[in-house]
């Protein structure tokens, strides 16, 4: 069995009281600064704050990278971040909460309950069956959960607690449930599985660097309709009514803290083919995470370091100028800065630590151009060259006045692309997932490293689909058949 390693924030938050563990900080987790990092690890993290990019969140999330098991995992703390998104789950919940407060107190008249759970075990019996059902879904160390009468019994709110807030009996039963909780195999939840055939394509109209434009969305629509698909393209106002597909295709910049990812959790609960999928956001969004990933994979990169305030006076030294910054949740060269000497270094990095924790520092490389290919279900689907926008660095330059300009584009055929890059590519993306992903590189020589994998590739017209035309998206569509029917096999 895996072996548990506990982390906290502060060494004082480890109490006497609770179970002999192997316990080390938030901060030499972060670093790396632990040994046997490469062993198989039931990671428990107790971070005070499970807020996006808080040092709660980037424990989790290279815990991810690095292949430990981890509670709670990223996807908990986004499921829990907002009511909209774990109330997806509530459903059956409630049901077996209204059966409880039945049993429990019978002769009793309540509007509110307040029960507090740890690692799925209730200090009340009667409650044990919901604590249970609340910890499967979502996979956190004390949760705390009120129930409201409104009409019927509903669960008004799941907050994931820190131990530091219990009380002295919370805190024992906490201990005894954590000498339990370690003693058993971690198994991951069933998930629901129901399907249909329409496909519901996400989009904005109004987006300035939207991932496909009109026309793109054009050809997919015919080709749906070709492969007997019903494809309709739908905005955020319609996420009420997203049930009535069988399949979601987001053709949206993607953001955790975005709308875009409540309509890719609420697909996977409906039982929805999804591209993209939770998980794949969840991934490709964080620059930080993804850099892990690809260290801990031996995936070819430029020189890069996970950048603390700690730290970020040792960047000189390691990198050398310039240097490039980039913010973790950042897109289409957002939030990606060039530092050219101490100074600008030092007001960038403080600029983006006002938003992160953590940032992601990385070797300067010039090149005319970057690859990308993009990668479907593990195959290579496309390839293109993007090239610098004029007198900039980067493909899209934000900076100058009115919209941001792009460079120009050469797109390959499969065959005729560097046999080096491709494999990179799908090395990088199979890491991943099996989605719909578009793979960053640069090439000088002989060498190729991977910038960045993304989880909503562009599938523009007259672009990406220079070489296969209508073919490429044939193959889309025929991917979302493929799905569907495998799932209802």
């Amino acid at each position: 069995m895996a072996e548990p390693l506990v982390i906290v924030e502060n060494p004082g938050d480890w109490k006497d009281a609770y179970p002999a563990l192997r316990v080390v900080t938030a901060r030499d987790y972060l670093a790396g600064a632990v040994e046997d990092l490469d062993r198989d690890l039931r990671v428990i993290n107790l971070a005070r704050d499970y807020s996006y990019l808080s040092v709660g969140y980037y424990i989790s999330l290279l815990a991810e990278a690095r292949g430990h098991r981890v509670i709670p995992s990223v996807r908990t703390m986004q499921d829990l971040s907002r009511k909209s998104i774990y109330t997806l789950d509530t459903e059956e919940l409630e049901r077996i909460a209204r059966k409880t407060v039945g049993r429990a107190q019978p002769d009793v008249i309540v509007n509110g309950i307040e029960l507090m759970i740890y690692f799925g075990e209730s200090a009340a019996p009667a409650w044990q069956e919901l604590a249970r059902q609340l910890f499967d879904a979502f996979r956190c160390p004390v949760l705390r959960v009120e129930l409201r009468r409104q009409g019927e019994w509903r669960i008004s709110a799941i907050q994931a607690m820190h131990p530091h807030a219990l009380d002295a009996a919370q805190q024992a039963s906490f201990a005894e449930a954590l000498s339990v909780y370690v003693t058993r195999r971690w198994n991951k939840p069933r998930s629901r599985t129901r399907y249909r055939y329409d496909l519901a394509i996400l989009h904005d109209a109004d987006e300035q660097l939207p991932p496909s434009d009109r026309g793109a969305l054009k050809k997919m629509i015919r080709a749906g309709k070709a492969l007997g698909v019903d494809v309709d393209l739908i905005t955020r106002k319609d996420y009420g009514r997203l049930a009535e597909y069988d399949a979601l295709f987001i053709r949206e910049t993607t953001n955790i803290d975005h709308y875009t990812y409540r309509f890719a959790k609420k697909a996977e609960s409906e039982g929805m083919v999804v591209i993209d999928d939770p998980d794949s956001i969840l991934r490709c969004t964080n620059k930080v995470y993804l850099a892990e990933l690809l260290k801990a994979h031996r995936i070819p990169r430029p020189k890069t370091v996970i950048v603390s305030r700690e730290n970020v006076k040792n960047l000189a030294d390691e990198l050398g100028f310039p240097l490039v910054l980039k913010i973790p949740d950042g897109s289409f060269s957002r939030g990606v800065v060039k530092a050219e000497n101490p100074a600008e270094l030092k007001k960038v990095s403080a600029q983006f630590f006002r938003d992160s924790d953590l940032i992601l520092a990385q070797e300067f490389m010039y090149t005319d151009f970057d690859w990308r290919v993009g990668i479907l279900n593990r195959k290579p689907l496309f390839v293109c060259q993007y090239f610098m926008s004029k007198k900039h660095w980067q493909i899209v330059n934000h900076a100058t006045k009115g919209a941001p300009q792009s460079g120009g584009f050469k797109t390959f055929s499969i065959e005729d692309a560097p046999p080096k890059v491709v494999k990179t590519a799908l090395r990088a993306a199979n890491l991943v997932g099996d989605g719909l992903y578009g793979v960053d590189m640069k090439q000088i020589g002989d060498r190729v490293v991977v910038i960045e994998v993304n989880d909503n590739p562009n599938i523009d017209s007259g672009v990406e689909d220079l070489v296969l035309g209508d073919a490429l998206y044939t193959a889309l569509m025929a991917e979302f058949v493929r799905r569907i029917e495998g799932q209802q096999a």
